[in-house]
């Protein structure tokens, strides 16, 4: 029989064994981790502008607070271990890393999901938008979007606890990672790697089917309308929110049903970065700050506050 014992911690291999090389990745991620807080303080401008309560910016506040969320749960973590030179992270600590990752990441696809139908109402619909998206039905896709995701997470996270660990401990990721934790197990991972890919392709491409479809309604639809009418604009707002979607969206399936054999430390961590670090970052930028209404606010808000 093999000689199996309880892990009680795990080591998070990260990005650098050399000591100047895990200071510079402390500084590069406390600069990424400062830009999406301060991107994402478009939170306290919808809650406090009163002209901004509308399901867009209500959509966008969620959008916003689960960003927060999301960036720390692994990126503090990250640089706690380069400036401490330490990898440890205990048992306790990864399953709740590993539950708050998944639940966040499925959020933030389930909202991305719930814009880009509100953006088809507003563009196809909308002469029934205020119909539609009314405040109950904000309401609720705000509420299923967030079950949805615990459930998924739920689903998700308890069975790879359930694994025995008896090679190794050492985790070839900056955060706890299920793909990772079934790589060092020494149990048959046949069943979690179906139930994962099972999950990730109903969810997955379900999302993926909807936006797509929204975004190709909403393309047809502007090029029927005339040149003056702010043609250019609509489709410089709708690309770059197509581009991040597939770009999260992509990267999370590449690491969640790609096979172990095409599996290697660098495509891991740079795949990981993509959909857990750059799109807080990146959006408040496309979503908020590009936004006449958001900057107004901004302006209002910081004038208020001056003088």
């Amino acid at each position: 029989m093999t000689n199996q014992s309880i892990v009680t911690e795990f080591l998070l291999l990260g990005f650098f064994n050399n000591r100047e090389l895990q200071i510079l990745h402390f500084v590069v991620f406390l600069v990424i981790y400062l830009a999406a807080l301060l991107g994402n303080l478009i939170i306290t401008v919808v809650a406090l502008d009163r002209h901004l309560h509308t399901p867009m910016y209500f959509f966008l506040f969620n959008l916003s607070f689960l960003d927060l969320c999301y960036i720390s749960t692994t990126v503090p973590k990250s640089m706690a271990n380069s400036i401490t030179n330490s990898r440890l992270i205990s048992l306790s600590g990864c399953v709740a890393q590993v539950f708050l990752v998944i639940t966040l990441a499925a959020a933030e696809l389930a909202f991305l999901t719930v814009m880009a139908y509100d953006r088809y109402v507003t563009i196809c619909l909308s002469l029934h938008y205020r119909m539609i998206m009314n405040r109950d039905a904000c309401a609720l896709m705000a509420v299923c979007c967030w079950l949805i995701s615990l459930l998924y997470s739920v689903l998700h996270t308890g069975n790879p606890f359930r694994l025995h660990f008896c090679q190794s401990n050492i985790i070839g990721q900056f955060f706890c990672d299920i793909p990772q934790l079934l790589k060092i197990s020494c149990s048959n991972t046949q069943p979690n790697d179906i139930l994962m890919f099972v999950l990730e392709a109903v969810i997955g491409l379900g999302c993926f089917a909807s936006v797509v479809i929204a975004y190709c309604c909403i393309f047809l639809t502007v090029l029927q309308i005339p040149p003056t009418q702010g043609k250019y604009k609509t489709f410089s707002t709708c690309m770059p929110h197509l581009i991040v979607f597939c770009l999260f969206l992509g990267t999370a399936a590449f690491t969640y049903t790609k096979p172990r054999s095409v599996s290697s430390l660098i495509k891991d961590l740079l795949a990981a970065v993509l959909y857990s670090v750059l799109p807080p970052v990146l959006n408040p930028i496309i979503y908020s700050l590009r936004n006449k209404e958001i900057k107004k606010a901004l302006s209002n808000l910081f004038g208020r506050t001056i003088f």
